[in-house]
């Protein structure tokens, strides 16, 4: 079968090598659309790994079974999570799986840009997502985002009523953008730097779409009638970004940070101003747990997200370093999956 292994920044090549083998327990997947994530292009993230074969948004067909499988046969059309928690560690016990460090080890072989990955027994027990024909492979390959975006959200306390600014639009943004709108909030204003992307918040949902370098709590403030965000979220990680947030939410209001700042990135911390005074809360998210992937799925089966207009661009595997341009360049593009 044919791979796109990672070397390095603008370094993909296309290589051949065996299909694997389901071992007892295993599951091979014949991937049949996988989606880039901004983190693939985050080379500093990625420096030292290669190579490796990335990808981990992922769906397909079960085209093996291992022995001792018996809920799973050839043909099922099925969605799977990369990292996978163990569920009996302190941190899985108190609701925090994705910091468990089963679920930091755990992934498939070799990777979702593949012609088919191996799913590993604990991958098959606790990670894969049966998909209804309603869904197609394309949309299937955002459970993994979503559930990581609804699994933020949920964290920061988003529900009916909330004002909320996102700041960055791209692919998690306008995931942000939807759910909060589908989650009830009252008032959604996207911000970013590229127009494009302003334009596809404003397609997807948002109430009003703000340029990222203009003076963005006055303009949040003006569309708000005078308050600022009961919840901000963060997807872009630049320094201007986070500091634009801090100014940006209101008294008892949360800051979400679901981008990792920029390599090497910091920022003066507010102190009397963020907590002392204005009760603000400051937290994170990362990654999400099964029931997330499928409260995800969930929404994509009944329409409630739009997935399908996000998507710009579908390649085969042989460009999948088109692929990577397309998103690091962050243009006129959003969603690029390829299909092997």
């Amino acid at each position: 079968m044919q791979v796109a292994r990672y070397y390095g920044k603008d370094d993909i090549r296309i290589e051949e090598m065996p299909v694997p083998e389901p071992g007892p327990g295993e599951l091979l997947l014949r991937v049949k659309a996988s989606g880039i994530c901004g983190s693939d292009v985050m080379h500093w993230y990625r420096a030292g790994r290669g190579p490796v074969v990335l990808g981990h948004e992922i769906a397909g067909e079960i085209a093996g079974v291992g022995e001792g499988v018996t809920s799973w046969s050839v043909g099922d059309r099925v969605a799977a999570a990369h990292h996978v928690p163990c569920n009996t560690c302190h941190y899985c016990l108190t609701g925090h799986h994705t910091v468990c460090d089963t679920l930091r080890k755990t992934n498939f072989y070799p990777g979702g840009f593949a012609g088919y990955v191996k799913l590993p027994s604990i991958n098959v027990d606790r990670g894969i997502f049966p998909l209804s024909e309603s869904v197609s492979f394309e949309e299937a390959s955002f459970i993994e985002p979503l559930a990581c975006v609804f699994r933020g959200q949920r964290i920061a306390g988003m529900g009916i009523g909330k004002s909320v600014l996102v700041i960055g639009s791209g692919i998690s943004g306008l995931l942000h953008i939807q759910l909060a709108r589908a989650l009830g909030a009252a008032l959604v204003v996207a911000s970013d730097i590229n127009q494009y992307r302003l334009e596809a918040a404003k397609r997807l949902g948002a109430d009003e779409a703000i340029p990222a370098d203009g003076d963005v709590p006055a303009m949040f403030r003006k569309i708000s009638r005078g308050r600022l965000a009961d919840i901000v979220i963060l997807t872009a990680g630049a320094v201007p970004a986070i500091s634009s947030a801090f100014r940006s939410v209101d008294r008892g209001g949360t800051i979400l940070f679901f981008a990792p700042a920029s390599h090497g990135g910091t920022v003066d911390l507010p102190v009397n101003d963020l907590f002392w005074r204005n009760e603000i809360t400051l937290t994170s998210s990362y990654a999400a747990n099964y029931q997330e992937h499928m409260q995800a799925l969930e929404l994509i089966r009944q329409g409630k997200i739009n997935v399908r207009d996000m998507i710009t661009h579908r390649l085969p595997l042989s460009e999948t370093s088109k692929g990577f341009h397309l998103v690091e360049s962050a243009q006129e593009s959003l969603k690029v999956v390829i299909e092997p």
